[in-house]
């Protein structure tokens, strides 16, 4: 028996073979030597490209058990074996998990029935991929050509567990989880809107930054207002206090993302301030 490595290329092929056996009395006669189809762990782990820790995982896990074990703890794989291990490593190469390829084997599922899950799996992670890495390249384009970006725009491109985390830690559950089921029941018309409305907001910011405003002025008050407003919006209706507010406003300069919105950091930091007043004003 023969064991070829590599894809789309079979691994057992009926030939004769002598394969070491557990302390024989005698030595195998020709006849003997062609009955043998067995092979020690050690020759099937080189013939395969697999290792002999990852067979020995293969028998804890119940995945593909040895034809027998030597009173030594030596594995021995016989006909049988080889050929499960042939559909293992078959649906392996189609990046199926070890549990799938369990059931599927031991008819749990219907192999057909695992295939085609794991292909729509496989489907919406290519989506996926597509989608963010047009967000992420319609964002460099925007970073470039200085357009604002609206608070959707900078995360749209990215690990949303990642976004999560971070609006968690910095203003608590209730402001993700809010936002969150606020974005959910949109439509995509809706969606359109709440996103340019964000960047006419974060322009607005910008544009008194760059023309020079005083952060204390009534123009830059305004803007500020209207700007809690729309995080309060975003929030799900819940304004954001003395403390989420400010720690906003820094994070607008800490976060070259947020930054961007507004021409850079030193905008950001005029930005901040404006905002920082309106606290001390408004908020207790």
């Amino acid at each position: 028996m023969t064991l070829l490595r590599g894809p789309g290329r079979a691994i057992r092929s009926r030939v004769t073979s002598s394969c070491p056996r557990e302390q024989p009395p005698q030595r195998a006669t020709r006849t003997e030597e062609r009955a043998v189809t067995e092979w020690p762990i050690r020759d099937l782990a080189k013939a395969t490209g697999l290792t002999s820790r990852t067979l020995r995982h293969y028998e804890q896990i119940g995945l593909l058990l040895p034809s027998r074990v030597a009173s030594n703890g030596y594995r021995f794989y016989g006909d049988a074996e080889i050929s499960r291990l042939y559909r293992i490593l078959s649906l392996r190469a189609l990046d199926l998990p070890l549990a799938t390829i369990h059931g599927a084997l031991d008819e749990k599922t219907s192999l057909a029935d695992a295939i085609e899950t794991h292909l729509g799996l496989l489907e919406d992670r290519r989506d996926r991929t597509i989608e963010q890495i047009t967000l992420v390249r319609n964002t460099l384009d925007a970073v470039k050509e200085g357009s604002s970006l609206s608070i959707e725009d900078v995360f749209a491109g990215t690990d949303q567990s990642q976004f999560e985390s971070e609006v968690r830690a910095r203003w608590g559950d209730e402001a993700w989880e809010r936002s969150t089921v606020r974005l959910a029941g949109m439509t995509d018309e809706q969606r359109e809107s709440d996103s340019q409305r964000s960047r006419d907001v974060n322009a607005a910011l910008r544009a008194a930054a760059e023309d020079g405003e005083d952060p204390r002025s009534s123009r830059f008050q305004r803007l500020v207002a209207d700007h809690h407003q729309w995080v309060a919006e975003f929030w799900g209706g819940r304004e954001p206090d003395r403390e989420g507010y400010t720690g906003l406003s820094e994070l607008y300069v800490a976060d070259p993302r947020f930054a961007a919105n507004y021409g850079g950091e030193n905008n950001a930091e005029v930005v901040r301030e404006a905002m920082q007043v309106w606290v001390r004003a408004n908020l207790e």
